[in-house]
């Protein structure tokens, strides 16, 4: 007999978290696409993309808990330990963001909006067709990716460690309730 599976009862993620998830995976795929055709659509993509990252900025301070930037996002420290534990399988499981998946969540903030600046400033008079400009703008983009590679594989191990599919959790907002060893 297979034992039970556990009940995914408790709403983590709001319909806003998850809408802005997905508009964020579809803004950077439309960047990527109309960086070499459509490219008149590259820099509208680009302020849209931005325009999400903002509207989240907004939910982070005024949305519900798990939503909120001071339930999930923590100083140096603690991620730092987090990070070691998680390295060494011992990681607490967190019943919204942990630590790193905060940390992804500020970087991948901080790469769109300075994907947005670079994109704006390239499109100025006086760093039109600036080289140095452009470069920074190609090496963000493509630190997107890597951050984006780390985000998948940290979803992937923490779904496994905590015997958990987080990808499931992000697409209906529910995950397990909290056990007395999690962090709420």
């Amino acid at each position: 007999m297979n034992p039970p599976k556990p009940v995914r009862d408790t709403r983590v993620w709001d319909p806003l978290v998850r809408v802005v998830h997905v508009a964020l995976i579809a803004g950077v795929a439309l960047g990527w696409a109309t960086t070499e055709w459509l490219g008149a659509w590259h820099e509208p993509v680009g302020w849209a993309t931005l325009a999400t990252v903002a509207v989240r900025i907004v939910w982070g301070f005024v949305g519900p808990r798990t939503a909120r930037f001071a339930h999930f996002v923590r100083g140096a420290r603690a991620t730092w330990r987090y990070a070691r534990l998680f390295a060494s399988g011992r990681a607490p499981r967190h019943v919204g963001h942990n630590p790193l998946g905060a940390l992804m969540v500020l970087a991948f903030f901080a790469c769109i909006a300075g994907l947005a600046f670079t994109g704006w400033l390239y499109k100025t008079d006086r760093f039109f067709g600036d080289e140095t400009v452009e470069q920074i703008h190609v090496a963000l983009a493509w630190g997107f990716v890597v951050l984006a590679v780390l985000h998948v594989a940290g979803v992937l191990v923490a779904s496994w460690r905590h015997r958990e599919n987080l990808v499931a959790a992000m697409i209906d907002g529910r995950k397990r309730a909290a056990r007395s060893d999690d962090v709420i």
